[in-house]
């Protein structure tokens, strides 16, 4: 059986993203602060060019702002999501009881009502969550101190890429031009058309992605502070900035932020306005982000099906970890756009017309 040209390209590059898969699969660790700095250089880099152009600053100080305001925003993030822990433990502690007790008045006589009978030894559970959330905070550290000795690789593992991440960033916003540049000269000059139309349909689609993405996040963290703070929710600004910044991880940052809400409110209203409030706000959250702000903002270029997109985060993160939550949809849509021009040549091809 011979193979065309056409099938013999086909099977070459499918050896060689084969390949790729298996080696980064492998050195997985080692290239996870690569990786990491690589999507967000891509992500960065327009900042730089136009602070180098505009601002008129060298390329290497222009890095370093655009790198300084970025570690600034992840710091701020996490400065309010601290809160959120510093004042839920003392409300646990304090509310609980009277949570418990409303629970049992509230729900065991509802479900019975559809023949459901649960027995709940509330004063069992109170207790043993109290003693866990009474424990001092002292040992609580020792413990956890402890834990950072028997777990030396993790820790040394995060102290590394919390390290290296920055400094792969900066030599990358410093020469990316450049980077891609030498790639582009590994092409053949036959290839390169096809190439360069490729990259470039990927560059707009990514583009497209990221900037809609960013502007949806910061719609949506906004919306859900203020519907939280017309409920009376105390925590409605941390856990409202989470929730919407967290959405850059599809499903999983809106259900984080969910459970915190809710949390939050039974904790702070014991009564049935805690489930009012996460169904109103987090379900017209979900209908204006889906059907207006995302379809708007971040179109349909990508023509992910919701089930692709969950698939895609699932296979990324089996494979890859962590990192492969982070690159699942970018990495989805630049190998969507290699399908599209896959099946156009086949449906051109004399093959289909035959």
């Amino acid at each position: 059986m011979q193979f065309t040209p056409t099938q013999k390209r086909v099977a070459t590059w499918a050896l060689i993203a084969l390949l790729s898969v298996l080696v980064l699969r492998a050195l997985g660790p080692v290239l996870t602060p690569f990786v990491v700095g690589s999507v967000l250089a891509y992500a960065l880099t327009p900042l730089v060019d136009r602070l180098e152009a505009r601002g008129r600053l060298p390329r290497a100080v222009a890095a370093v702002v655009v790198e300084l305001l970025f570690v600034l925003a992840l710091v701020s993030l996490f400065f309010m999501v601290v809160p959120i822990l510093a004042k839920e433990i003392p409300l646990m502690r304090d509310q609980l009881p009277a949570l418990f007790d409303w629970l049992d008045a509230t729900v065991r006589p509802w479900l019975a009502q559809f023949g459901i009978h649960v027995a709940l030894d509330v004063a069992s559970l109170k207790a043993q969550i109290l003693r866990y959330l009474e424990v001092n905070y002292e040992e609580a550290l020792l413990h956890l101190l402890s834990s950072l000795k028997v777990g030396g690789s993790l820790a040394f593992t995060l102290l590394f890429n919390a390290v290296l991440i920055p400094v792969a960033l900066f030599y990358l916003l410093l020469d990316w031009d450049r980077f891609v540049v030498r790639v582009l000269e590994l092409v053949p000059p036959r290839a390169r058309p096809g190439v360069d139309s490729f990259s470039h349909e990927a560059d707009q689609v990514l583009g497209q992605y990221l900037r809609g993405q960013l502007l949806v996040m910061l719609i949506m963290a906004v919306f859900y502070s203020v519907g939280l703070a017309l409920f009376g929710l105390d925590l409605a600004l941390p856990i409202g900035i989470f929730t919407g910044l967290a959405m850059f991880v599809p499903y999983l940052g809106f259900g984080i932020g969910l459970v915190l809400a809710l949390l939050a409110g039974l904790l702070q209203f014991a009564s049935a306005k805690a489930l009012v409030m996460v169904a109103v706000v987090y379900g017209a959250g979900q209908l204006v982000e889906g059907f207006y702000f995302t379809p708007r903002l971040v179109g349909e270029r990508i023509g992910l099906h919701p089930l692709a997109v969950i698939f895609a985060l699932l296979a990324f993160a089996q494979v890859f970890g962590f990192v492969g939550v982070l690159v699942a949809l970018p990495a989805s849509a630049v190998l969507l756009v290699a399908i599209r021009r896959v099946r156009s040549g086949y449906l051109a091809s004399r093959l289909y017309q035959g």
